[in-house]
């Protein structure tokens, strides 16, 4: 089995948290193959003024394409960082959500699916729809695809009981999150896959609340 360290680091306004999210090793009989990529980076300005910069920076992926031996399986590693800049006196803060959108035999770059009905997919255009809250773990048949959250904060609600959330929250003007090897398994798939980066940050001032969401380009796990 294939095991290695994954940790993500958090950096919001003067604050900074580290999550582990796993190990793993590379073993001598599985050839990896290692992908740069892009990132990208998007401006909106919000109806008071507001300027949003969202920016994916030392974006990666190192490609195992067949785990357990068979052309059902893959798996990634993914790393990168996500960095929010607010500028305009109303910004209060926000939160980023990183994650991943996963598609088999479907084109995710632009909507589309290759052996079947065309999914009417506007990737470019709308917020990822999260199939899985947190984890990279997905099964997925021809024509499919699911997004999932990076991120699994752990901490006590007010009433003392285990609360989960998949968004690194900051206050102010910046903030930033960084993951390194997050795992991609993918099982079910017998097709082509790919797979894609986002992070969609929620942005709150005095007046408004509003998402703005970045999509990395889409790379082949096999």
């Amino acid at each position: 089995m294939i095991n290695r360290k994954n940790v993500a680091r958090m950096a919001g306004a003067g604050a900074a948290a580290t999550i582990a999210m796993g190990l793993f090793s590379t073993g001598a009989a599985n050839a990896d193959t290692f992908v740069p990529l892009p990132g990208g980076e998007i401006t909106q300005t919000l109806s008071d003024g507001t300027v949003v910069t969202v920016r994916l920076v030392g974006e990666s992926a190192n490609i195992n394409p067949s785990m357990g031996a068979t052309p059902v399986h893959r798996n990634a590693w993914v790393s990168g960082s996500a960095q929010v800049e607010l500028s305009g006196d109303k910004a209060k803060g926000g939160k980023i959500y990183p994650g991943y959108v996963v598609g088999c035999q479907v084109n995710i770059s632009g909507g589309g699916v290759k052996g079947g009905a065309d999914a009417g997919i506007d990737w470019e255009g709308q917020s990822p729809s999260v199939g899985a809250s947190t984890g990279g773990e997905l099964s997925l048949g021809p024509g499919e695809a699911k997004s999932f959250y990076i991120l699994d904060r752990e901490s006590a609600d007010d009433f003392g009981s285990e609360s989960h959330s998949s968004n690194n929250k900051f206050k102010g003007t910046s903030g930033s999150v960084t993951w390194a090897d997050q795992t991609i398994g993918l099982s079910g798939c017998g097709g082509y896959a790919q797979a894609r980066a986002f992070v969609k940050v929620k942005v709150e001032t005095d007046n408004v609340s509003s998402s703005v969401t970045l999509w990395g380009q889409p790379f082949s796990i096999g």
